[in-house]
């Protein structure tokens, strides 16, 4: 699980409700909390092997939604346009990168 933990975390933030409740919780604990699998195991009563396996089909669920829908690689954009709006002088450059965001919406 070498994934990078701060885009695995807003992953999760985006498409967390799509795992089960289970799912959720392991990959939140390990990602979010930053339980090691031992940790993890003797918390929930379920082997190290179980919390693994279940973390790893929740990453690569999570990584599959992205991958089709794109909604955190869009966010991260409109969030990168609205900051360069903030910090636009410029009325009609402003302008502009508002359109840029209303067509990734």
């Amino acid at each position: 699980m070498n994934e990078d933990r701060a885009y695995i975390c807003r992953l999760i933030d985006v498409y967390g409700n799509a795992l089960s409740e289970r799912q959720r919780d392991l990959v939140d604990l390990y990602y979010n909390e930053d339980l090691s699998l031992a940790e993890i195991s003797e918390n929930c009563g379920i082997t190290r092997q179980g919390v693994r396996d279940a973390i790893k089909h929740g990453v690569e669920a999570l990584l599959s939604l992205e991958r089709a829908l794109g909604f955190e690689k869009k966010s991260g954009n409109i969030l990168s346009l609205a900051n360069e709006i903030k910090q636009c002088g410029d009325i009609e450059r402003a302008k502009v990168l508002a359109e840029s965001i209303i067509g990734e919406i």
